[in-house]
């Protein structure tokens, strides 16, 4: 077993990583972390527990310490994070030096010897690793994985940028009010509301998902080669982002084609058979209406993203859209950290 521990513990990433932390087979979370308001409590007593299950009984009596390299047990080999991106940016460098960290956070995605990494899309950039190890001077490091709408979305343009070529990709999510925390949007602008802004996601989408569909050599990425534009919203759902995407190509190909290359779109998690990757990353819906946040969200434990409505577009040539559905918390954050480790831990501890 891997001791693993967790960074940003009592927030919603942190309590979604103990959820699916708990009970897994190869990992052993032993150690808690938060802000000094948290630290020196039983974890029961520092937390509001905000999840439908109920709190693991293992974590209860874990007395949370401060997110501090001294402050944290020597015999842990991974860190999960799901710190703020301002605390994070100071922290985990810090971290890295001992620990492997497994961050959510995105202060550390573009840093040039930082693996930004799907395992089903773009494994091979965890060979950054060892560069990254003897630029810093490190005994750890730091692997990322993107933010929640980018992972849904590059999942299912993968096996379409692998077969066919992308001229461009337009996207427009209705994102989950998890997606900003607890606190994040207040009840009063969100009931019978839709904001039509959230602050970086558009970049983040548009950067990020070139980023991982790109070729690695050495340290340098070159970004996949198609124009990409994104608008980003906040509506009224708990959990579980939904995106329409349209897609045009520089060829006519057959809905038939498509579908089948997403539904039988495989790769290193499964064929490792990794414990939280799904059977299949993309999961394809042939009702009308479907995909839905509330019926699709939780998907093969949360971890495989669902399309729907693929159809040809009437207007543009070459041109096709759907609507995918993917759990913002889950595939989109704690278990993309959790999954990238569990391909660390198979292919390089």
């Amino acid at each position: 077993m891997v001791n693993v521990g967790v960074l940003g513990a009592t927030g919603m990433v942190g309590q979604r990583f103990i959820q699916l932390l708990d009970k897994h087979p190869d990992f052993d979370l032993t150690a808690l972390a938060a802000s000094s308001r948290s630290a020196g409590k039983r974890y029961e007593d520092a937390t509001t527990w905000y999840l439908d299950d109920a709190m693991p009984e293992s974590v209860k009596d874990i007395v949370v310490s401060e997110t501090d390299p001294s402050a944290i047990d020597n015999d842990v080999d991974i860190l999960f994070s799901s710190l703020p991106t301002e605390f994070a940016a100071k922290v985990e460098p810090k971290l890295a030096e001992n620990f492997i960290v497994a961050s959510n956070a995105s202060a550390m995605r573009m840093e040039k010897d930082v693996p930004l990494v799907i395992p089903e899309v773009n494994p091979e950039f965890l060979d950054i690793i060892e560069t990254q190890q003897k630029n810093r001077g490190w005994d750890g490091f730091i692997v990322t994985n993107p933010n929640c709408s980018t992972i849904a979305l590059t999942l299912t343009l993968k096996p379409i940028y692998d077969n066919y070529d992308i001229n461009r990709v337009y996207v427009s999510t209705m994102q989950a009010v998890s997606g900003a925390g607890y606190d994040g949007v207040p009840s009063m602008a969100i009931v019978d509301n839709l904001v039509p802004y959230i602050g970086g996601e558009e970049e983040k989408m548009e950067s990020e998902t070139l980023h991982l569909l790109g070729t690695l050599d050495g340290l340098d990425v070159t970004p996949a080669n198609f124009g990409l534009t994104a608008s980003c919203h906040r509506v009224a759902i708990v959990d579980g982002h939904t995106e329409a995407v349209f897609i045009e190509l520089d060829q006519d190909i057959s809905l038939d084609d498509i579908k089948n290359d997403m539904a039988n779109f495989k790769s290193i998690p499964q064929d490792l058979d990794l414990y939280s990757a799904p059977k299949n990353p993309v999961i394809i819906k042939e009702e009308d209406d479907r995909p839905q946040p509330r019926m699709d969200r939780n998907a093969d434990g949360g971890m495989a993203v669902t399309v729907g409505r693929l159809r040809k577009d009437p207007v543009f040539n070459n041109s096709f859209k759907y609507v995918l559905v993917g759990h913002n918390t889950v595939r989109g954050a704690a278990g993309a950290s959790i999954l990238n480790a569990e391909l660390i831990n198979k292919t390089i501890l």
